[in-house]
C-alpha cells in the first residue's frame, strides 16, 4: 500500500532515504511511466524506496487560476495510479508562493537532500523547477558532483513521431479521439468519484443515471461517451453524458452521469471509475425532453452495437 505524506518531516522519518521523482504527472501517460519505470530501477539499484513527489495546486492553476488548462488528473487518481504501478510513497507538495520563489540550489538542498534524504533523482529531459523555472537537468548534474546523488534524465516518449504529453492528450481529448489518448496513456482515460444524488431526470426518461462527483468544473471532455464503469472488481459496459446539461439546465455546473447496460441496482455512495472507450457524439440542447429522450435510446443502441451486443 503506498505511503501519502504531507510533511517533509514525516516522510524522512518513515522512508529514511529514496530516489525521487518531482511533477505534475498529469495524465499519467507513457512518458510519465517511462519515468516511473526507470525510478524504480535506480531504486532497486541504491536500494532504497521510490518517492513521487507531486504538486498540489498545479503550478499553472496557481498561477493562471480559473484560465489554466483543464486538469487530466485529480490528486486522488494520481496516487492511485502510482499505487498500481508499485511506487513506495508520494509527498504532496504544496505549491504556493514560497515555493514558486524558491531558488533551484536551495530547493535540492534544503527539500530533496537534506529534508527528504534524496539519494537519486530521475525525471524527463526537458524538467524545470524553481524560481521562474531556472532549474534543469544541467542544474541537477552540477549538484550531483558537490552533494553525491545520481541524475537520470528520461528521453520523451513517441507516438507517431509526437512527443506523448499533457498537451497533447488535452487536444485529443478535445476532439473526442479516445482511441489516441488510449494509446498515448497505455489505458483508456478515466474519471473516477462518487455517486451523489441528482435531479433522477434520467429516471423519468426511462434512462436511470448514476451522477458521478466531479472535483472541477472544468472539464479536459464532453460530450456522449461509450464508457466501461468499474466498481471495485466488476466492470459494467454503459454510456456517458458529461458537460453541462444544456436541454433541462442554462447553468454551467458539469455533470457526469452514467447509464449502465441492463442493470437496477443502488449506486448511491458507491466509487466508480468511468473509463471513456469512445465518443458517440458532442453534447446538443434538444427542443423537447422527448427528443432528447428519443435521443437517448439510440445511445444506447449504438453503446451496444459497440460492446458487439445487440439489441
Amino acid at each position: 500500500m503506498i505511503q501519502v505524506f504531507h510533511a517533509v518531516a514525516a516522510a524522512r522519518a518513515a522512508l529514511g532515504a529514496c530516489v525521487v521523482t518531482i511533477g505534475k504527472y498529469d495524465g499519467m501517460h507513457l512518458g510519465h511511466q517511462l519515468i516511473l519505470q526507470q525510478l524504480q530501477a535506480e531504486a532497486a539499484r541504491l536500494q532504497v524506496p521510490t518517492l513521487v513527489i507531486l504538486s498540489e495546486p498545479q503550478p499553472e492553476e496557481f498561477f493562471a487560476g480559473n484560465t489554466a488548462p483543464a486538469r487530466l488528473n485529480a490528486f486522488h487518481d494520481k496516487v492511485a495510479f502510482l499505487d498500481g504501478f508499485g511506487i513506495d510513497a508520494v509527498y504532496c507538495l504544496r505549491f504556493d508562493h514560497d515555493t514558486s520563489r524558491q531558488l533551484p540550489e536551495d530547493f535540492v538542498l534544503h527539500t530533496l537532500i537534506d529534508g527528504l534524504g534524496m539519494k537519486g533523482i530521475v525525471v524527463g529531459e526537458d524538467f524545470r523547477f524553481g524560481h521562474h523555472r531556472k532549474g534543469s537537468t544541467e542544474t541537477l548534474h552540477h549538484l550531483s558532483s558537490l552533494h553525491g546523488f545520481s541524475v537520470s534524465a528520461v528521453a520523451p516518449c513517441l507516438d507517431k513521431h509526437e512527443r506523448i504529453s499533457s498537451t497533447l492528450i488535452r487536444q485529443c481529448l478535445h476532439r473526442g479521439d479516445c482511441m489516441r489518448v488510449s494509446q498515448c496513456l497505455g489505458r483508456p482515460y478515466s474519471i473516477s468519484g462518487t455517486v451523489i444524488a441528482g435531479k433522477k431526470l434520467g429516471r423519468q426518461l426511462g434512462f436511470p443515471t448514476a451522477n458521478v462527483a466531479l472535483l472541477s468544473n472544468k472539464l479536459a471532455l464532453s460530450g456522449v461517451f461509450v464508457v466501461q464503469v468499474e466498481e471495485g472488481a466488476v466492470m459494467r459496459p454503459g454510456v456517458a453524458s458529461m458537460g453541462y446539461n444544456p436541454t433541462v439546465s442554462d447553468s454551467q455546473q458539469a455533470s457526469l452521469e452514467v447509464f449502465l447496460l441492463d442493470y437496477d441496482g443502488d449506486l448511491y455512495g458507491k466509487q466508480l471509475k468511468v473509463n471513456f472507450l469512445h465518443k458517440l457524439r458532442d453534447e446538443l440542447k434538444y427542443p423537447t425532453l422527448a427528443e432528447l429522450k428519443q435521443q437517448m435510446a439510440l445511445d444506447v443502441q449504438n453503446t451496444r452495437l459497440y460492446f458487439g451486443a445487440g439489441q
